[in-house]
C-alpha cells in the first residue's frame, strides 16, 4: 500500500469557496483548511476516504478521513475514527495511507 509522510506544512482546504477545496494544500494557506501535523496524535496515521472527490462537489463535505480516535473516543466532525492499531489494520487491508508519525 503506498505511504506518504506528512510535513508540518501539510493541509487539507475546507473552505467551500477556495479552488481547492477538499484537496490537500501547503501551509500556510489564506482559506480554511485542516492542518494534517497535529500536536495531539489523532492524524498520526491517517486514511484519505475518498469522499466527495471524484467529482469534487462544493459544499457536500471535506477532509473525511479514517484516523485516530481520542482516548474517550469523543465525536469526530464527520470522520471515521478508531484505536491507532485499528487503524492501521484497517489500512493494510487496502485504502491509501497517509503516515504521519508512526
Amino acid at each position: 500500500m503506498p505511504v506518504e509522510p506528512i510535513a508540518p506544512t501539510d493541509g487539507w482546504c475546507d473552505d467551500p469557496r477556495d479552488a481547492a477545496y477538499n484537496t490537500p494544500v501547503t501551509l500556510p494557506y489564506d482559506a480554511s483548511h485542516e492542518a494534517l501535523w497535529r500536536a495531539d496524535a489523532l492524524y498520526d496515521v491517517i486514511g484519505v476516504l475518498g469522499w466527495n472527490d471524484a467529482p469534487v462537489e462544493r459544499g457536500r463535505g471535506s477532509a473525511i478521513f479514517l484516523h485516530v480516535a481520542r482516548p474517550d473516543y469523543a465525536p469526530t466532525e464527520g470522520c471515521v475514527a478508531l484505536a491507532a492499531e485499528d487503524v492501521r489494520a484497517v489500512l493494510a487491508a487496502g485504502l491509501t495511507a497517509i503516515e504521519v508519525r508512526g
